[in-house]
């Protein structure tokens, strides 16, 4: 096989067979193929596309260059979810021990946060000594024994998404939606589950600014889940203003506690019962259970378990106002008196990063401690000089976050009209 060969035939508007996709991907992976022919395929992919099989190859070439969990052994359906990234999502910490209290199985390999987009990783580790790092063998035991734990994405998982990913971010093709399934889906099919729940976010502060490029994302994903074999549904839900009031790590942990506690914001309660009702009924398992186990202290308890399992201290779940917390926090007025009629969500998401809340690189790191708390959401009318929100800041980046907020609010004399949350289902 001449890897230029196949640069061409993608050049123009060809097909690549299944034996020559799993043939370059396992090459590339070793090294035998130069980053400048990847890069060039990569950008006939991005112009052209892939058609069902060769994309439902490609998937399956990245997740078998690497280790594939079996949990075959473990009783009970595996369920996981995914979200495509947004601005004070912290659903996946109330989400994944509610659904493991119900009695599924939650494998769940999380990211950290990158650009304006929060990590969950980046939140369990405001928990003082929780560890994110677990060997495979630890992870695999938890989830048989407490029906859950939360790790990062090992060297051993879908290596060749990690060399793809890096390639794409420097050679323009991240926003390739064939590439963009692709790598979700592979590293999410490594972990051995059954099932799995996405979540595609919509709006200024998506990925995807609108319903139909997500629509095309969430249809891409469940037809490569399912052409593996995997039953896939994808939720798109409104990223047009932040999720919840917080934004910023150790804040994030403390809203998501009080979901567990039963409270907390209205969305984010919404969606993370909508999810679980999704992953219960994927699994088998009734999805009216899961307000039951979130409103009778199930849900807590299990999360308090495997905070505890994983070397975090539980006594931060029972006492969250003792996790870090910001030096200083500071009003940022509305400028005149009317409604919220608009939010940049990624300028939000910006402006919490600029306070050290999230990373530009791979490899900066975070103030657990700062972010931002919103006082006022769409459609809420406010007063003059009156707190839209509350930064919480370490004496870093504030002026430049003040700069980004100023230009992510909008007060208008009209209410706006607030689409739901959820706004469509796939699947």
């Amino acid at each position: 096989m001449r890897v230029c060969d196949l640069i061409e035939r993608k050049r123009d508007r060809g097909r690549l067979a299944p034996d020559e996709i799993r043939t370059l991907i396992a090459a590339y992976t070793r090294g035998d193929v130069p980053a400048y022919q990847m890069s060039a395929l990569l950008m006939a992919i991005y112009l052209n596309g892939m058609d069902d099989a060769e994309l439902t190859a490609w998937t399956q070439a990245m997740l078998y260059s690497g280790k594939v969990l079996d949990l075959g052994h473990i009783q009970g359906a595996k369920v996981d979810k995914h979200s495509t990234g947004g601005v004070g999502d912290k659903i996946s910490l109330p989400l994944a021990p509610l659904v493991a209290a119900c009695g599924l199985k939650v494998p769940m390999v999380s990211g950290r946060g990158l650009g304006h987009t929060g990590g969950t990783l980046d939140k369990l580790e405001s928990i003082t000594g929780f560890r994110t790092d677990l060997p495979t063998e630890r992870f695999i035991e938890m989830v048989d024994q407490l029906g859950l734990s939360l790790i990062g994405q090992t060297a051993e998982i879908a290596p060749a998404d990690k060399k793809l990913y890096a390639l794409r971010d420097v050679t323009g093709t991240v926003s390739s939606i064939p590439l963009i399934a692709s790598s979700i889906m592979s590293k999410k099919m490594a972990e051995g589950i059954d099932a799995l729940v996405l979540d595609v976010k919509v709006g200024s502060g998506a990925f995807m600014r609108t319903v139909e490029e997500a629509r095309v994302l969430a249809r891409t994903m469940v037809a490569v889940g399912e052409g593996m074999g995997r039953r896939v549904v994808a939720l798109l839900t409104d990223m047009d203003q932040p999720l919840g009031l917080t934004c910023g790590n150790a804040l994030e942990v403390v809203e998501a506690i009080d979901i567990l506690r039963g409270g907390g914001p209205a969305d984010v309660r919404e969606l993370t019962l909508t999810l679980a009702r999704v992953m219960l009924e994927l699994g088998g398992a009734d999805p009216d259970e899961a307000e039951r186990a979130l409103d009778d202290g199930r849900a807590l308890a299990r999360f308090r378990t495997v905070v505890e399992a994983q070397g975090g201290d539980p006594h931060l779940v029972d006492h969250p106002e003792k996790l870090p917390k910001a030096p200083k926090i500071e009003p940022f007025l509305a400028p005149r008196a009317g409604y919220v009629s608009a939010i940049d969500t990624r300028m939000v998401g910006l402006a919490a990063l600029v306070l050290g809340a999230g990373r530009q690189q791979a490899e900066d790191a975070v103030d657990p401690r700062v972010g931002l708390v919103l006082a006022h959401r769409l459609g809420d009318y406010v007063e003059a000089g009156e707190p839209l929100l509350w930064i919480h800041h370490a004496d870093v980046g504030v002026d430049d976050a003040r700069r980004r907020l100023e230009a992510a609010w909008q007060i208008g004399d009209a209410p706006p009209a607030v689409r739901p949350l959820v706004l469509d289902r796939i699947g």
